[in-house]
């Protein structure tokens, strides 16, 4: 027993490694293609699953890693349980995510696109299954099939409104509002479908109104309990776990809290998706809303992709080779997609939008995504759906969330305005603070997160085209957009006098240490002591970085401003900048700080701009040398531009060291004086940092 225990427990986790790395590679290769990662998750979950290559045979596995289980899933019950923790995770999240106070201000928009784009995908799904099922349109797998159609995913809907700053546009709420109301919509009928599954598989072979109008009502009372107990209690609730002191004590009592409920729905006889779906939708307009979110987002990265994997590995893709059933796939997700788009169109133009925001509306609304195929894993657990037509609303998911994005691309770059008339600005204020440097912006948004981190505020940050930080205490919420010259508020009219003076006093302070670094003067020690020093360059190679054509043997200029000129130059010509002389002025107002002369004719002018992906290097040499206020008044001979990323910084302070570590011999500077051809000095670069660490002390000799 004990062995067959173990021998279990090893097979699963060796599962999961497998379906890990699977993850990262069909998410990755996807992206890069530039389509949603779910979808390759998807994809490379059909592929290694137990209908295709999880059955091969493997050493250690005769039968295969995913062979066919024999129950009622294709997977073992383990992995479905990872799977099933996954959903509650994402569907608890996602209602942390919704924004309770921009439903309620758009809450007759949303009931409309949402209701209508509901109402026509679900009766002309229902028509189709039907017909091609050849089952009545009470039968539970048919209610099934057109409940998951209703489902509404705007994740992706949103990054590229985003993107195209189209997120707060009319469009843009209404899109989400609509979103929101297809959720909780969907969710009662979810509920709906699952009781009248339970009533057929006690023995109704009939279902009269009456039984479904009892199954409607208990199913909206339960639900209508614990979002009203939860719309009540929930900050209460959020001051009860913030007692328990620190953040990640927070996020994991309020996962177990989602945990309880998602059971509790489940003996009900409804989804623990719901539950979990209740509870953070309940949470979302509390202080710790935004904590709980980017404490879970390790888990959710986790977990998620987990997810999408085993819901391909329960895809038996032999099935479409039934032309019926490819036949009837592609009838049905063409019927979803239509109907969403004329569902939510069409009454678009009753509450005030035009015909290009109608399109817009329309088309945002399309995309299934996760949120359908987490109803699909429901109805399959539950043996509401087979095979055909589980791999049928896969099918679905997949075709309509391609071919969503570049439809709303399309239809965004269309400029005119999507409203009839001119959008009412909300009850939002928007303050703007423009500064000329982006020195001055960054130290700002730093001492304003202190200050507001040390008054208890709760900030979680997220990069869409620009760092967005959303702010929240209590009641108070502050969405704070940090642009290179620009840092952007959007509060309630009552806030607006609070961020007036927090950004003033925020001034005040980063003018009071500006003042005091300038009275003192930089200790020498701090530039002289850098490569003397045992140094961990991580196993990077500096000849990895650095290529033979950003090498010039003979510099021209003999000054300073015009070597660093002549190598940011060749950074233009290869393509990695797109404008040089912002950033030779970066680099040379770096250097009037203080000199990145060192010792031994080595110089390293560095500076971290905006607008480049990776850290690249360029080498100058300059036999005769060339003034560099160097710290022991050497001219410099070898001048390394080095430059990174503002936004993606890593490595910058390591390969500086790095080179600093190298140059502190004066032999080793010889020696790339010597090299007589930028290939030679590549190779020198390999040569000296072709170690892990390297001592500023050590030379290497040819």
């Amino acid at each position: 027993m004990a062995d067959d225990i173990t021998l279990s427990m090893m097979t699963f986790i060796f599962q999961i490694a497998v379906i890990v790395f699977a993850a990262k590679l069909g998410g990755t290769l996807f992206k890069r293609l530039s389509l949603p990662s779910v979808l390759g998750e998807l994809i490379t979950g059909i592929l290694i699953g137990p209908y295709f290559l999880g059955s091969f045979p493997f050493p250690m596995f005769p039968d295969g890693v995913f062979s066919l289980y024999d129950g009622t899933l294709p997977v073992s019950y383990e992995l479905y349980s990872i799977a099933t923790l996954a959903s509650i995770v994402l569907l608890f999240l996602v209602g942390l995510e919704t924004d309770v106070e921009m439903f309620k201000r758009y809450s007759l928009a949303g009931l409309v696109i949402g209701a209508g784009g509901i109402v026509t995908s679900f009766f002309a799904v229902i028509f189709t299954a039907g017909y091609f099922m050849e089952l009545p349109l009470i039968s539970p797998k048919v209610l099934f099939m057109g409940v998951v159609s209703t489902a509404t995913s705007v994740g992706i809907t949103a990054r590229i409104l985003s993107e195209r700053r189209k997120l707060d546009s009319p469009e843009g709420i209404t899109i989400l509002g609509g979103a929101v109301v297809s959720d909780v919509i969907g969710i009662v009928l979810l509920a709906v479908t699952l009781g009248l599954a339970s009533a057929f598989e006690n023995g109704h072979d009939s279902i009269d109104w009456g039984t479904i109008g009892f199954i409607k009502f208990k199913a909206v009372s339960v639900l209508s309990l614990f979002l009203f107990a939860g719309m009540i209690f929930a900050h209460k609730i959020a001051n009860l776990l913030k007692r328990t002191g620190d953040r990640y004590s927070i996020t994991m009592l309020a996962l177990g809290l989602a945990l309880a409920v998602s059971g509790i729905f489940e003996h009900a006889g409804l989804a623990m998706i719901i539950g979990a779906y209740i509870t953070g939708l309940s949470l979302s307009k509390t202080d710790i809303s935004y904590i709980v979110q980017e404490t879970l987002h390790p888990l959710q990265t986790f977990l998620v992709p987990i997810f999408f994997v085993i819901m391909g590995m329960l895809v038996d893709p032999r099935i479409f080779l039934s032309q019926n059933i490819l036949l009837f796939g592609f009838i049905y997700t063409l019927g979803a997609i239509a109907a969403k788009l004329i569902g939510c169109s069409i009454p678009s133009f009753f509450i005030g939008f035009n015909k290009t925001g109608a399109t817009r509306i329309g088309i945002g609304m399309i995309q299934r995504g996760e949120v359908a195929l987490i109803m699909a894993g429901v109805g399959f657990s539950h043996g509401i759906l087979d095979r055909e037509t589980f791999g049928v609303v896969i099918m679905m998911a997949l075709l309509s969330t391609l071919s969503a994005p570049p439809m709303l691309n399309a239809a965004l770059k269309n400029k005119k305005r999507g409203t009839a008339k001119e959008p009412i600005s909300g009850n939002t204020v928007r303050t703007e603070f423009t500064f000329d440097s982006k020195v001055i912006t960054r130290g700002l948004v730093s001492h304003i997160r202190d200050y507001l981190s040390s008054e208890g505020f709760y900030i979680y940050m997220m990069t869409i085209g620009c760092r967005v930080y959303q702010i929240r205490k209590e009641k108070t919420f502050i969405k704070m957009s940090h642009y290179p010259e620009k840092i952007e508020f959007v509060t309630s009219p009552e806030d607006a006098g609070f961020v007036k003076a927090l950004v003033y006093e925020a001034f005040v302070e980063l003018y009071q240490d500006v003042e005091r670094i300038s009275r003192n003067q930089m200790p020498d020690s701090l530039i002289r002591n850098i490569g003397t020093d045992k140094i961990c360059s991580g196993g990077r190679n500096l000849a990895d970085i650095l290529e033979a054509d950003c090498v010039i043997m003979d510099l021209k200029s003999d000054n300073k401003e015009g070597a660093v000129s002549e190598l940011v130059n060749l950074f233009y010509q290869k393509g990695y900048i797109d404008d040089p002389d912002e950033i030779i002025k970066e680099v040379i107002e770096r250097e009037k700080i203080i000199s990145t002369g060192f010792k031994n004719g080595f110089a390293c002018p560095h500076a971290r701009v905006e607008g480049i992906d990776h850290i690249h290097i360029a080498v100058g040499i300059k036999k005769e040398g060339i003034k560099f206020d160097s710290i022991d008044g050497v001219p410099a001979k070898v001048i390394t531009l080095l430059i990174s990323s503002t936004e993606k910084p890593e490595h910058h302070v390591e390969t500086l060291a790095a080179l600093a570590a190298i140059f502190v011999s004066e032999d080793n500077v010889k020696r790339i004086l010597r090299s007589p051809t930028p290939e030679k000095v590549v190779s020198s670069f390999r040569k000296l940092s072709s170690r892990s660490c390297v001592a500023g002390t050590n030379k290497i000799t040819e």
